[in-house]
């Protein structure tokens, strides 16, 4: 009995190495691709579907094959991809078909897609380039005209619009009137959900996300709305918990790792966020918002040095982000080497004068180095740009 648990583990701590190694093998992918490197990109999913026969490797690589203009390699992969997982490949053969201008067989695969559980919405769809060449058809209009989406499904996507769009009254009269032709379900609960998120009813929607991740676990769009709540509540633990699950269950999305970085920065796991934020950098080496968040990670270990490493890294990778002077600016200032924190915060008010805080922070440094005068130029000007914050300074400093 004892061995036959043994094997059991060594096979689970297998097939869970081999099921990251997928994940990883696409997101290099994807991120060579997103580069403009399909060829690359081409070159990795060969080896690794060499390894690995999985219907997500098949769809990626013939994402590459799409930006080759190889249709043919790309549709015999999303073909390959059906045969794997059933109706995985059915939405991107319905965009090569479209992209050769052949409507019918484009439509034919869209349909399928429709009735399968990796269903697109139609404003996916209706935004996919792909599908210009055909929206002018007499089959493309045609097809239209039958209902794909059910009322609930009309509801949410409406609700995500009107809240994308700051409208919140307009979201909870969609929410009202699908509640009057449906008896509580988990749509609805999910579209209220969307709802309370948006107006900061965070307890209310960790409780919904919560019950509802129990009897439906590892639903990823749950899952995704159960964090943003948890992080929002200011509860980080639980957020970077949920994002662990998101993570485990194989998603291939990179961003989650970020996610959880910045959770595990709040709560002190500075390791565990380093580790998450050179993952990500693996795939996206030049990543400002990365670069940025394991320089403030460092800073808030107290290791200042380290934090401007990554700082002027970011500044040579992206020498016209203010954002990028600030950063090192404000390590600067927190180790007081005002003139260099000067010195920044200046470049970065060189690309965004409108920002009140730089003035402040540039007025801070400028009296400790003496320079009273100047300092209180900078507060006057960060007052001017509506920064309450400079009124104490300017009083003690700048009122003789």
């Amino acid at each position: 009995m004892k061995k036959i648990i043994i094997l059991f583990w060594i096979l689970f701590g297998a097939c869970t190495m081999n099921g990251q190694q997928t994940v990883d093998n696409i997101l290099k992918a994807r991120a060579l691709t997103e580069a403009g490197k399909p060829d690359q990109a081409l070159l990795l999913l060969d080896k690794a579907i060499s390894e690995t026969k999985e219907s997500r490797l098949f769809t990626e690589r013939a994402e590459a094959h799409i930006l080759e203009k190889d249709y043919s390699a790309a549709i015999n992969d999303f073909n390959e991809a059906d045969k794997l997982t059933p109706s995985s490949g059915e939405y991107g053969l319905s965009r090569i078909y479209a992209l050769k201008g052949d409507a019918a067989t484009s439509l034919y695969h869209l349909e399928i897609n429709l009735n399968s559980p990796f269903k697109k919405s139609e404003k996916e769809i209706m935004l996919d380039a792909a599908f210009n060449t055909i929206d002018n058809s007499q089959e493309w209009r045609q097809f239209w005209k039958k209902e794909w989406y059910t009322l609930t499904e009309k509801s949410i996507s409406e609700i995500q619009y009107y809240i994308a769009a700051g409208k919140i009254d307009e979201s909870k009269d969609v929410l009202s009137e699908l509640k009057k032709s449906y008896d509580s379900n988990s749509d609805i609960i999910y579209a209220e959900a969307l709802i309370n998120l948006a107006t900061g009813k965070y307890s209310d929607v960790i409780k919904a996300m919560s019950d509802l991740n129990t009897v439906n676990p590892g639903n990823e769009k749950y899952l995704r709305v159960l964090a943003k709540a948890q992080y929002a509540a200011s509860d980080p633990v639980g957020a970077s918990s949920t994002y662990s699950q998101l993570i485990n269950s194989g998603i291939a999305d990179a961003g989650l790792l970020i996610l959880r970085a910045d959770c595990y920065n709040k709560t002190g796991e500075f390791d565990k966020a380093l580790a998450d934020i050179n993952k990500y950098l693996e795939f996206y080496p030049e990543n400002s918002a990365a670069i940025s968040l394991a320089g403030k990670v460092e800073t808030k270990s107290g290791d200042n040095l380290k934090a401007i490493e990554y700082f002027s890294k970011n500044l040579k990778l992206h020498p016209n982000d203010p954002e990028c002077y600030i950063d090192r600016a404000n390590s600067y200032f927190v180790s007081k080497s005002w003139n260099l924190a000067v010195d920044d915060y200046s470049m970065s008010l060189d690309l965004q004068p409108s920002n009140s805080d730089v003035w402040l922070n540039m007025g801070i440094a400028l009296l400790n180095t003496g320079k009273v005068e100047d300092a209180c130029h900078d507060f006057r000007t960060a007052y001017s740009l509506g920064n309450k914050r400079v009124v104490d300074y300017i009083s003690k400093n700048c009122i003789k």
